[in-house]
Protein backbone atom coordinates (compact mmCIF):
# COMPACT_ATOMS: atom_id res chain seq x y z
CA UNK A 1 0.00 0.00 0.00
CA UNK A 2 2.43 2.51 1.22
CA UNK A 3 5.60 2.10 -0.78
CA UNK A 4 5.90 5.00 -3.19
CA UNK A 5 5.97 2.74 -6.24
CA UNK A 6 2.63 1.18 -5.22
CA UNK A 7 0.75 4.28 -4.14
CA UNK A 8 -0.72 5.02 -7.59
CA UNK A 9 -2.26 1.58 -7.92
CA UNK A 10 -3.60 1.72 -4.41
CA UNK A 11 -5.55 4.88 -5.04
CA UNK A 12 -7.94 2.66 -6.99
CA UNK A 13 -8.80 0.77 -3.81
CA UNK A 14 -9.66 3.79 -1.71
CA UNK A 15 -13.42 3.54 -2.18
CA UNK A 16 -16.10 3.23 0.49
CA UNK A 17 -19.88 3.06 0.36
CA UNK A 18 -21.57 6.44 0.35
CA UNK A 19 -25.15 7.50 0.99
CA UNK A 20 -26.21 10.73 -0.70
CA UNK A 21 -29.95 10.84 -0.22
CA UNK A 22 -31.06 14.44 -0.26
CA UNK A 23 -27.69 15.93 0.67
CA UNK A 24 -26.21 17.17 -2.57
CA UNK A 25 -25.98 20.81 -1.54
CA UNK A 26 -22.76 22.79 -1.56
CA UNK A 27 -20.92 23.10 1.77
CA UNK A 28 -21.25 26.46 3.43
CA UNK A 29 -18.64 29.13 3.83
CA UNK A 30 -17.52 27.49 7.08
CA UNK A 31 -15.29 25.02 5.21
CA UNK A 32 -11.62 26.00 5.63
CA UNK A 33 -9.38 24.75 2.80
CA UNK A 34 -6.47 22.71 4.11
CA UNK A 35 -7.87 22.57 7.66
CA UNK A 36 -9.91 19.52 8.69
CA UNK A 37 -12.13 19.78 11.76
CA UNK A 38 -13.28 16.57 13.44
CA UNK A 39 -15.83 16.29 16.27
CA UNK A 40 -15.40 13.42 18.76
CA UNK A 41 -17.68 12.52 21.64
CA UNK A 42 -15.10 12.21 24.40
CA UNK A 43 -11.58 13.35 25.16
CA UNK A 44 -8.66 10.96 24.87
CA UNK A 45 -6.92 9.75 28.02
CA UNK A 46 -3.46 10.44 26.66
CA UNK A 47 -1.61 10.65 23.34
CA UNK A 48 0.82 7.78 23.86
CA UNK A 49 0.36 5.22 21.04
CA UNK A 50 1.04 2.36 23.48
CA UNK A 51 -1.63 3.38 25.99
CA UNK A 52 -4.75 3.81 23.84
CA UNK A 53 -7.92 2.16 25.11
CA UNK A 54 -10.76 3.03 22.69
CA UNK A 55 -11.51 3.99 19.10
CA UNK A 56 -11.16 7.72 19.75
CA UNK A 57 -7.65 7.22 21.11
CA UNK A 58 -6.80 5.12 18.06
CA UNK A 59 -8.18 7.74 15.66
CA UNK A 60 -5.75 10.33 17.04
CA UNK A 61 -2.81 7.94 17.40
CA UNK A 62 -3.08 6.88 13.75
CA UNK A 63 -2.71 10.52 12.68
CA UNK A 64 0.64 10.87 14.46
CA UNK A 65 2.16 7.38 14.63
CA UNK A 66 2.56 4.44 12.28
CA UNK A 67 2.26 0.64 12.51
CA UNK A 68 4.43 -1.90 10.72
CA UNK A 69 1.63 -2.90 8.36
CA UNK A 70 -1.97 -1.82 7.91
CA UNK A 71 -5.12 -3.03 6.13
CA UNK A 72 -6.30 -0.85 3.26
CA UNK A 73 -9.94 0.04 2.62
CA UNK A 74 -10.54 -3.44 1.17
CA UNK A 75 -8.98 -5.19 4.16
CA UNK A 76 -5.80 -6.23 2.31
CA UNK A 77 -2.72 -5.99 4.47
CA UNK A 78 -0.16 -3.50 3.15
CA UNK A 79 3.29 -2.41 4.40
CA UNK A 80 3.76 0.86 6.29
CA UNK A 81 6.96 1.03 8.37
CA UNK A 82 7.74 -2.42 6.99
CA UNK A 83 8.62 -2.83 3.31
CA UNK A 84 6.65 -6.08 2.85
CA UNK A 85 3.96 -8.05 4.66
CA UNK A 86 5.51 -11.28 6.04
CA UNK A 87 3.94 -14.43 4.55
CA UNK A 88 4.82 -18.09 4.17
CA UNK A 89 5.16 -17.52 0.44
CA UNK A 90 7.70 -14.68 0.62
CA UNK A 91 9.73 -16.26 3.41
CA UNK A 92 8.68 -13.75 6.05
CA UNK A 93 7.12 -16.58 8.08
CA UNK A 94 9.44 -19.53 8.66
CA UNK A 95 10.31 -22.26 11.17
CA UNK A 96 6.77 -23.72 11.10
CA UNK A 97 5.29 -20.35 11.98
CA UNK A 98 7.63 -19.64 14.89
CA UNK A 99 9.79 -16.98 13.20
CA UNK A 100 8.44 -13.78 11.62
CA UNK A 101 10.79 -11.35 9.86
CA UNK A 102 10.07 -7.71 9.10
CA UNK A 103 12.25 -5.54 6.88
CA UNK A 104 11.85 -1.84 7.72
CA UNK A 105 11.87 1.20 5.48
CA UNK A 106 15.07 3.22 5.62
CA UNK A 107 13.41 6.58 4.89
CA UNK A 108 11.00 6.74 7.86
CA UNK A 109 12.08 9.34 10.41
CA UNK A 110 10.82 10.75 13.66
CA UNK A 111 9.95 14.44 13.63
CA UNK A 112 13.24 15.23 15.42
CA UNK A 113 15.12 13.78 12.45
CA UNK A 114 16.19 10.46 13.99
CA UNK A 115 15.47 7.32 11.91
CA UNK A 116 12.78 4.80 12.83
CA UNK A 117 14.66 1.54 13.41
CA UNK A 118 14.32 -1.96 14.77
CA UNK A 119 15.28 -0.57 18.19
CA UNK A 120 11.97 1.34 18.25
CA UNK A 121 10.01 -1.82 17.46
CA UNK A 122 11.79 -3.82 20.13
CA UNK A 123 11.36 -1.08 22.72
CA UNK A 124 7.65 -0.77 21.90
CA UNK A 125 7.17 -4.52 22.41
CA UNK A 126 9.05 -4.40 25.71
CA UNK A 127 6.95 -1.43 26.84
CA UNK A 128 3.75 -3.37 26.11
CA UNK A 129 5.11 -6.29 28.12
CA UNK A 130 6.32 -4.11 31.02
CA UNK A 131 3.96 -4.96 33.92
CA UNK A 132 4.35 -1.41 35.24
CA UNK A 133 2.72 0.07 32.13
CA UNK A 134 -1.05 0.50 31.97
CA UNK A 135 -1.50 -1.09 28.55
CA UNK A 136 -4.99 -2.30 27.80
CA UNK A 137 -4.07 -5.66 26.23
CA UNK A 138 -0.98 -7.83 25.67
CA UNK A 139 -2.77 -10.31 23.45
CA UNK A 140 -0.40 -11.76 20.86
CA UNK A 141 2.57 -9.94 22.36
CA UNK A 142 2.85 -12.43 25.21
CA UNK A 143 3.44 -15.17 22.61
CA UNK A 144 6.79 -13.63 21.71
CA UNK A 145 9.87 -15.33 23.16
CA UNK A 146 12.37 -12.78 21.85
CA UNK A 147 13.04 -10.25 19.11
CA UNK A 148 16.37 -9.85 17.33
CA UNK A 149 17.64 -6.94 15.24
CA UNK A 150 20.44 -8.35 13.05
CA UNK A 151 20.52 -4.98 11.26
CA UNK A 152 19.04 -1.59 12.26
CA UNK A 153 16.27 -2.17 9.71
CA UNK A 154 15.52 -5.86 10.30
CA UNK A 155 13.21 -7.22 13.00
CA UNK A 156 13.16 -10.98 13.63
CA UNK A 157 10.41 -12.15 15.98
CA UNK A 158 10.68 -15.56 17.65
CA UNK A 159 7.38 -16.98 18.96
CA UNK A 160 6.96 -19.35 21.88
CA UNK A 161 4.33 -21.26 19.90
CA UNK A 162 2.57 -20.88 16.56
CA UNK A 163 0.12 -17.99 16.60
CA UNK A 164 -1.82 -17.79 13.34
CA UNK A 165 -3.09 -14.19 13.77
CA UNK A 166 0.37 -12.81 14.57
CA UNK A 167 0.98 -10.78 11.41
CA UNK A 168 -2.54 -9.35 11.71
CA UNK A 169 -1.85 -8.47 15.37
CA UNK A 170 1.73 -7.21 15.81
CA UNK A 171 1.83 -3.41 15.47
CA UNK A 172 -1.06 -3.26 13.07
CA UNK A 173 -4.82 -2.68 13.15
CA UNK A 174 -5.79 -5.61 15.37
CA UNK A 175 -8.55 -5.38 17.96
CA UNK A 176 -5.94 -3.53 20.02
CA UNK A 177 -4.13 -1.33 17.48
CA UNK A 178 -0.67 -0.39 18.69
CA UNK A 179 1.74 1.91 16.90
CA UNK A 180 5.54 1.97 17.13
CA UNK A 181 6.80 4.52 19.69
CA UNK A 182 10.17 6.37 19.81
CA UNK A 183 12.65 4.46 21.97
CA UNK A 184 15.07 7.39 22.24
CA UNK A 185 12.34 9.42 23.96
CA UNK A 186 10.62 6.84 26.17
CA UNK A 187 13.09 4.04 26.98
CA UNK A 188 14.58 6.01 29.88
CA UNK A 189 11.42 5.67 32.00
CA UNK A 190 10.65 2.71 34.31
CA UNK A 191 7.03 3.10 33.20
CA UNK A 192 5.28 5.34 30.66
CA UNK A 193 2.02 5.96 32.51
CA UNK A 194 2.57 9.59 33.52
CA UNK A 195 5.45 10.82 31.37
CA UNK A 196 5.27 14.29 29.72
CA UNK A 197 5.16 12.62 26.29
CA UNK A 198 1.62 11.41 27.03
CA UNK A 199 0.30 14.98 26.96
CA UNK A 200 2.82 16.44 24.51
CA UNK A 201 4.18 13.83 22.08
CA UNK A 202 6.60 16.19 20.35
CA UNK A 203 8.28 13.28 18.55
CA UNK A 204 6.21 11.22 16.11
CA UNK A 205 6.54 9.65 12.65
CA UNK A 206 3.05 9.92 11.15
CA UNK A 207 1.58 12.36 8.61
CA UNK A 208 0.75 14.85 11.38
CA UNK A 209 2.60 16.09 14.43
CA UNK A 210 1.45 17.43 17.77
CA UNK A 211 0.32 21.04 18.00
CA UNK A 212 -1.57 21.48 21.25
CA UNK A 213 -4.10 19.79 23.52
CA UNK A 214 -6.58 21.78 25.56
CA UNK A 215 -8.12 19.04 27.68
CA UNK A 216 -11.85 18.70 27.26
CA UNK A 217 -11.87 21.16 24.36
CA UNK A 218 -9.62 20.32 21.40
CA UNK A 219 -6.44 18.78 20.01
CA UNK A 220 -4.54 20.48 17.20
CA UNK A 221 -2.28 18.53 14.84
CA UNK A 222 0.09 20.06 12.29
CA UNK A 223 1.31 18.67 8.99
CA UNK A 224 4.53 16.67 9.09
CA UNK A 225 6.25 18.01 5.98
CA UNK A 226 8.86 15.23 6.17
CA UNK A 227 6.44 12.30 6.29
CA UNK A 228 8.05 9.37 4.47
CA UNK A 229 5.15 8.90 2.04
CA UNK A 230 5.24 12.53 1.00
CA UNK A 231 3.88 15.82 2.30
CA UNK A 232 0.25 15.37 3.47
CA UNK A 233 -2.37 17.37 1.59
CA UNK A 234 -3.92 18.84 4.76
CA UNK A 235 -2.10 21.58 6.66
CA UNK A 236 -3.80 21.10 10.03
CA UNK A 237 -6.36 18.94 11.81
CA UNK A 238 -8.41 20.13 14.78
CA UNK A 239 -10.13 17.48 16.87
CA UNK A 240 -12.91 19.06 18.90
CA UNK A 241 -14.30 17.32 21.97
CA UNK A 242 -18.10 17.73 21.84
CA UNK A 243 -19.97 15.28 24.12
CA UNK A 244 -23.45 16.34 22.95
CA UNK A 245 -24.44 14.97 19.55
CA UNK A 246 -27.16 17.57 19.01
CA UNK A 247 -24.51 20.26 19.26
CA UNK A 248 -22.34 18.36 16.79
CA UNK A 249 -25.21 18.03 14.31
CA UNK A 250 -25.76 21.79 14.44
CA UNK A 251 -22.07 22.28 13.70
CA UNK A 252 -22.46 19.97 10.70
CA UNK A 253 -25.31 22.15 9.45
CA UNK A 254 -23.26 25.32 9.71
CA UNK A 255 -20.13 23.56 8.36
CA UNK A 256 -18.13 24.48 11.43
CA UNK A 257 -16.96 20.85 11.48
CA UNK A 258 -16.13 18.56 8.57
CA UNK A 259 -16.53 15.12 10.14
CA UNK A 260 -18.71 13.78 12.95
CA UNK A 261 -16.61 10.87 14.18
CA UNK A 262 -18.62 7.67 14.77
CA UNK A 263 -22.02 9.34 14.86
CA UNK A 264 -24.88 7.54 16.56
CA UNK A 265 -27.07 5.94 13.94
CA UNK A 266 -30.19 7.19 15.74
CA UNK A 267 -29.42 10.55 14.14
CA UNK A 268 -29.50 9.10 10.62
CA UNK A 269 -32.86 10.68 9.56
CA UNK A 270 -31.62 14.14 10.52
CA UNK A 271 -28.08 13.90 9.20
CA UNK A 272 -28.92 12.35 5.83
CA UNK A 273 -30.77 15.51 4.80
CA UNK A 274 -28.12 18.07 5.77
CA UNK A 275 -26.94 19.88 2.62
CA UNK A 276 -23.27 19.38 1.84
CA UNK A 277 -22.93 16.28 4.04
CA UNK A 278 -22.26 12.72 2.85
CA UNK A 279 -22.82 9.68 5.02
CA UNK A 280 -20.03 7.14 4.69
CA UNK A 281 -20.51 3.65 6.11
CA UNK A 282 -17.57 1.87 7.68
CA UNK A 283 -18.19 -1.89 7.67
CA UNK A 284 -16.35 -3.00 10.77
CA UNK A 285 -15.43 -6.43 12.04
CA UNK A 286 -17.52 -5.57 15.04
CA UNK A 287 -20.90 -5.50 16.66
CA UNK A 288 -23.22 -3.52 18.85
CA UNK A 289 -24.15 -5.56 21.85
CA UNK A 290 -24.44 -6.15 25.57
CA UNK A 291 -21.59 -7.50 27.68
CA UNK A 292 -22.92 -9.91 30.30
CA UNK A 293 -20.75 -10.00 33.41
CA UNK A 294 -20.72 -13.75 33.99
CA UNK A 295 -19.08 -13.38 37.41
CA UNK A 296 -21.90 -11.34 38.93
CA UNK A 297 -24.04 -13.45 41.29
CA UNK A 298 -27.28 -13.49 39.26
CA UNK A 299 -25.57 -13.88 35.88
CA UNK A 300 -23.46 -16.90 36.74
CA UNK A 301 -26.63 -18.82 35.88
CA UNK A 302 -26.78 -19.85 32.20
CA UNK A 303 -30.58 -19.86 32.36
CA UNK A 304 -30.64 -16.24 33.53
CA UNK A 305 -28.23 -15.17 30.80
CA UNK A 306 -30.30 -16.97 28.17
CA UNK A 307 -33.48 -15.42 29.58
CA UNK A 308 -32.02 -11.92 29.25
CA UNK A 309 -31.12 -12.71 25.63
CA UNK A 310 -34.56 -14.13 24.82
CA UNK A 311 -36.31 -11.10 26.36
CA UNK A 312 -34.67 -8.61 24.00
CA UNK A 313 -36.35 -7.90 20.66
CA UNK A 314 -33.26 -7.16 18.58
CA UNK A 315 -35.15 -6.57 15.34
CA UNK A 316 -37.28 -3.92 17.02
CA UNK A 317 -34.11 -2.18 18.20
CA UNK A 318 -32.70 -2.31 14.66
CA UNK A 319 -35.90 -0.99 13.10
CA UNK A 320 -36.44 1.67 15.76
CA UNK A 321 -32.93 2.96 16.38
CA UNK A 322 -31.02 2.19 13.17
CA UNK A 323 -33.89 2.70 10.72
CA UNK A 324 -33.16 -0.69 9.18
CA UNK A 325 -29.58 0.25 8.35
CA UNK A 326 -28.00 -2.56 10.40
CA UNK A 327 -28.28 -6.36 10.21
CA UNK A 328 -29.31 -8.69 13.04
CA UNK A 329 -26.27 -10.43 14.55
CA UNK A 330 -26.00 -14.15 15.21
CA UNK A 331 -22.68 -13.90 17.05
CA UNK A 332 -19.61 -11.71 16.79
CA UNK A 333 -18.40 -12.30 13.21
CA UNK A 334 -20.03 -10.21 10.44
CA UNK A 335 -20.97 -11.71 7.06
CA UNK A 336 -18.12 -10.09 5.10
CA UNK A 337 -15.48 -11.97 7.13
CA UNK A 338 -14.18 -15.27 5.74
CA UNK A 339 -14.83 -16.96 9.10
CA UNK A 340 -18.55 -16.08 9.23
CA UNK A 341 -20.89 -19.05 9.76
CA UNK A 342 -24.48 -18.40 8.57
CA UNK A 343 -25.68 -21.63 10.19
CA UNK A 344 -25.31 -20.43 13.78
CA UNK A 345 -28.52 -20.95 15.77
CA UNK A 346 -29.13 -17.98 18.04
CA UNK A 347 -31.65 -17.94 20.89
CA UNK A 348 -33.94 -15.38 19.27
CA UNK A 349 -36.64 -13.15 20.70
CA UNK A 350 -39.03 -15.24 22.80
CA UNK A 351 -40.46 -13.63 25.98
CA UNK A 352 -42.35 -16.82 26.88
CA UNK A 353 -39.10 -18.77 26.77
CA UNK A 354 -37.42 -16.06 28.86
CA UNK A 355 -40.08 -16.42 31.56
CA UNK A 356 -39.80 -20.22 31.49
CA UNK A 357 -36.02 -20.04 31.87
CA UNK A 358 -36.34 -17.71 34.85
CA UNK A 359 -38.92 -20.02 36.43
CA UNK A 360 -36.55 -22.97 35.95
CA UNK A 361 -33.73 -20.97 37.54
CA UNK A 362 -35.86 -20.47 40.64
CA UNK A 363 -36.82 -16.85 40.02
CA UNK A 364 -40.55 -16.54 40.74
CA UNK A 365 -42.76 -13.54 40.05
CA UNK A 366 -43.01 -11.35 43.14
CA UNK A 367 -44.56 -8.03 44.15
CA UNK A 368 -44.87 -5.59 41.29
CA UNK A 369 -44.03 -8.32 38.78
CA UNK A 370 -40.32 -8.38 39.68
CA UNK A 371 -38.91 -11.86 40.16
CA UNK A 372 -37.66 -12.94 43.56
CA UNK A 373 -35.41 -15.75 44.78
CA UNK A 374 -34.27 -16.36 48.36
CA UNK A 375 -35.70 -13.00 49.35
CA UNK A 376 -33.75 -11.07 46.70
CA UNK A 377 -35.23 -9.23 43.76
CA UNK A 378 -33.75 -9.90 40.33
CA UNK A 379 -32.17 -6.50 39.69
CA UNK A 380 -29.35 -5.87 37.22
CA UNK A 381 -27.20 -2.78 36.68
CA UNK A 382 -26.92 -1.76 33.03
CA UNK A 383 -24.15 0.72 32.13
CA UNK A 384 -23.39 2.67 28.97
CA UNK A 385 -21.87 5.97 27.85
CA UNK A 386 -23.97 9.13 28.07
CA UNK A 387 -22.47 10.74 24.96
CA UNK A 388 -23.82 8.14 22.52
CA UNK A 389 -27.44 8.99 21.74
CA UNK A 390 -28.20 5.57 20.27
CA UNK A 391 -26.98 3.72 23.35
CA UNK A 392 -28.91 6.01 25.68
CA UNK A 393 -32.14 5.32 23.77
CA UNK A 394 -31.27 1.64 23.52
CA UNK A 395 -30.77 1.40 27.28
CA UNK A 396 -34.31 2.65 27.91
CA UNK A 397 -35.81 0.17 25.43
CA UNK A 398 -33.87 -2.76 26.88
CA UNK A 399 -34.80 -1.72 30.41
CA UNK A 400 -38.49 -1.91 29.43
CA UNK A 401 -38.10 -5.26 27.63
CA UNK A 402 -36.44 -6.91 30.62
CA UNK A 403 -39.03 -5.41 32.97
CA UNK A 404 -41.75 -7.28 31.04
CA UNK A 405 -40.23 -10.66 32.00
CA UNK A 406 -39.68 -9.64 35.63
CA UNK A 407 -36.12 -8.29 35.60
CA UNK A 408 -35.63 -4.88 37.18
CA UNK A 409 -32.86 -2.92 35.47
CA UNK A 410 -31.07 0.08 36.96
CA UNK A 411 -29.38 2.12 34.23
CA UNK A 412 -26.19 4.07 34.94
CA UNK A 413 -24.55 6.45 32.47
CA UNK A 414 -20.87 7.35 32.34
CA UNK A 415 -18.63 9.51 30.19
CA UNK A 416 -17.00 7.44 27.46
CA UNK A 417 -13.50 8.04 28.77
CA UNK A 418 -14.61 6.63 32.15
CA UNK A 419 -16.60 3.68 30.81
CA UNK A 420 -13.72 2.43 28.65
CA UNK A 421 -10.78 3.51 30.82
CA UNK A 422 -8.24 1.03 32.28
CA UNK A 423 -9.17 -0.47 35.62
CA UNK A 424 -6.23 1.29 37.28
CA UNK A 425 -7.93 4.65 36.73
CA UNK A 426 -11.48 3.59 37.55
CA UNK A 427 -12.67 2.14 34.25
CA UNK A 428 -16.16 0.66 34.54
CA UNK A 429 -15.83 -2.19 32.03
CA UNK A 430 -12.24 -3.10 32.89
CA UNK A 431 -13.12 -2.91 36.59
CA UNK A 432 -16.20 -5.13 36.25
CA UNK A 433 -18.51 -2.56 37.86
CA UNK A 434 -21.65 -3.68 36.01
CA UNK A 435 -24.03 -6.55 35.31
CA UNK A 436 -24.85 -5.61 31.72
CA UNK A 437 -22.95 -3.11 29.56
CA UNK A 438 -24.18 -1.60 26.32
CA UNK A 439 -21.23 -0.96 24.05
CA UNK A 440 -19.80 -1.59 20.63
CA UNK A 441 -16.76 -3.59 19.61
CA UNK A 442 -14.32 -3.21 16.75
CA UNK A 443 -12.15 -6.26 16.23
CA UNK A 444 -9.09 -6.46 14.03
CA UNK A 445 -8.78 -7.56 10.43
CA UNK A 446 -8.23 -11.14 11.64
CA UNK A 447 -11.22 -13.15 12.98
CA UNK A 448 -9.31 -13.76 16.21
CA UNK A 449 -11.81 -13.02 18.99
CA UNK A 450 -9.86 -14.60 21.83
CA UNK A 451 -9.25 -11.24 23.52
CA UNK A 452 -12.93 -11.22 24.44
CA UNK A 453 -13.54 -14.90 25.05
CA UNK A 454 -10.55 -16.57 26.73
CA UNK A 455 -9.57 -16.94 30.37
CA UNK A 456 -6.17 -15.28 29.93
CA UNK A 457 -7.87 -12.11 28.68
CA UNK A 458 -10.36 -11.67 31.52
CA UNK A 459 -10.36 -7.95 32.33
CA UNK A 460 -8.32 -6.15 33.46
CA UNK A 461 -5.76 -8.40 31.72
CA UNK A 462 -7.56 -7.90 28.38
CA UNK A 463 -10.86 -7.15 26.70
CA UNK A 464 -12.83 -10.05 28.17
CA UNK A 465 -15.20 -7.67 29.96
CA UNK A 466 -17.69 -10.51 30.45
CA UNK A 467 -15.20 -12.40 32.65
CA UNK A 468 -16.06 -15.48 30.58
CA UNK A 469 -13.96 -18.61 31.09
CA UNK A 470 -15.09 -21.88 29.52
CA UNK A 471 -12.90 -24.99 28.88
CA UNK A 472 -14.75 -25.73 25.63
CA UNK A 473 -14.00 -22.23 24.37
CA UNK A 474 -10.35 -22.60 25.40
CA UNK A 475 -10.01 -25.81 23.34
CA UNK A 476 -11.64 -24.26 20.25
CA UNK A 477 -9.50 -21.14 20.49
CA UNK A 478 -6.35 -23.24 20.69
CA UNK A 479 -7.19 -24.77 17.31
CA UNK A 480 -8.11 -21.41 15.77
CA UNK A 481 -5.00 -19.66 17.06
CA UNK A 482 -2.32 -22.27 16.30
CA UNK A 483 -3.24 -23.47 12.80
CA UNK A 484 -2.05 -21.53 9.75
CA UNK A 485 -4.57 -23.44 7.62
CA UNK A 486 -7.60 -21.26 6.86
CA UNK A 487 -10.05 -24.17 6.46
CA UNK A 488 -9.11 -25.48 9.90
CA UNK A 489 -9.49 -22.04 11.43
CA UNK A 490 -12.85 -21.46 9.71
CA UNK A 491 -14.27 -24.70 11.13
CA UNK A 492 -13.12 -23.76 14.63
CA UNK A 493 -14.60 -20.26 14.36
CA UNK A 494 -17.93 -21.73 13.30
CA UNK A 495 -18.05 -23.71 16.54
CA UNK A 496 -16.89 -20.66 18.51
CA UNK A 497 -19.74 -18.58 17.11
CA UNK A 498 -22.28 -21.24 18.05
CA UNK A 499 -20.89 -21.50 21.59
CA UNK A 500 -21.10 -17.73 22.02
CA UNK A 501 -24.71 -17.75 20.83
CA UNK A 502 -25.61 -20.52 23.28
CA UNK A 503 -23.53 -19.60 26.33
CA UNK A 504 -24.40 -15.87 26.21
CA UNK A 505 -21.32 -14.14 27.62
CA UNK A 506 -22.42 -11.36 25.28
CA UNK A 507 -25.71 -10.51 23.62
CA UNK A 508 -25.12 -9.57 20.01
CA UNK A 509 -27.67 -7.05 18.73
CA UNK A 510 -26.40 -6.19 15.26
CA UNK A 511 -23.24 -6.11 13.22
CA UNK A 512 -21.58 -2.72 13.33
CA UNK A 513 -21.76 -0.62 10.20
CA UNK A 514 -20.46 2.67 11.54
CA UNK A 515 -22.00 5.89 10.28
CA UNK A 516 -19.46 8.60 9.47
CA UNK A 517 -20.99 11.94 8.32
CA UNK A 518 -18.44 14.05 6.43
CA UNK A 519 -18.44 17.23 4.37
CA UNK A 520 -18.70 16.75 0.62
CA UNK A 521 -15.52 18.86 0.46
CA UNK A 522 -13.59 16.24 2.47
CA UNK A 523 -11.76 14.05 -0.06
CA UNK A 524 -9.73 10.84 0.32
CA UNK A 525 -11.67 9.48 3.31
CA UNK A 526 -11.36 5.70 2.96
CA UNK A 527 -11.61 3.87 6.31
CA UNK A 528 -10.47 0.30 6.58
CA UNK A 529 -12.44 -2.17 8.69
CA UNK A 530 -10.71 -1.08 11.90
CA UNK A 531 -9.35 2.47 11.75
CA UNK A 532 -10.80 5.47 9.93
CA UNK A 533 -7.58 7.50 9.85
CA UNK A 534 -5.06 5.01 8.46
CA UNK A 535 -4.55 6.96 5.19
CA UNK A 536 -4.72 10.52 6.54
CA UNK A 537 -1.79 11.70 4.43
CA UNK A 538 -4.11 11.37 1.41
CA UNK A 539 -6.94 13.46 2.88
CA UNK A 540 -7.76 16.92 1.58
CA UNK A 541 -10.42 19.59 1.96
Amino acid sequence: MLKRLLSGALLLTLVVACSKAGNQGTPGAGVEPGHLRIAVQSDVKNLNPLLNSNTTDVLVDALMFEPLIVPDSKGTMQPMLATTVPTLHNGGITDHGLTITYHLRTDAKWTDGKPVTAADVIFSWKAIMNPNNDVISRHGYTDIASIDDPTPYTVVVHLKKPFAPFVDTFFTNSDQPYFVAPAHVLARYPNINTVPFNSEPLVSDGPFRFGDWVHGDHITLLRNDNFFLGKPKLKTITIRIIPDENTTINLLRTHDIDWMFQASISNYPVIKNIPGIDIRWMSANGFSGIYVNTQRPFLKSLRVRQAVDAAIDKQRIIDTLTFGQEKLALADVPPFMWSYDPNVKAIGYDPAKARALLDAAGWKVGPGGIRVKNGQQLELVLVTDNSNATRVKKSVIIQAMLRKVGINVQVKYFAGDVLFAPASVGGILQGGKFDLALAGWYAGIDPDDSTQTTCANVAPAGYNYSRYCNPEMEALQKVALTSYNRATRKKAYGKIQQLLATDVPMIYLYYERQMEPISTSFKGFAPNHVVESWNAWQWSI
